[in-house]
């Protein structure tokens, strides 16, 4: 896995990962689990750098 993501581009995932565990957590309903995985998910790819999806299309915000 080569890193793809800028600094800019993980500090933003780091920070919406975070807003969005924050309304996970507010009540039960199925769609904060929804928004849980997606906080899962953006707070992997702004710890690794690596973003799958960056990958498949051929994009790098990394200079």
């Amino acid at each position: 896995m080569t890193v793809n993501e800028s600094t800019a581009d993980r500090v933003i995932r780091f920070v919406l990962a975070l807003v969005l565990f924050y309304f996970a957590f507010q009540s039960a309903s199925p769609w904060n689990w929804i928004l849980g995985i997606v906080a899962v998910v953006l707070l992997f790819t702004a710890i690794t750098g690596f973003c799958a999806l960056y990958k498949i299309l051929g994009i790098s915000t990394r200079r």
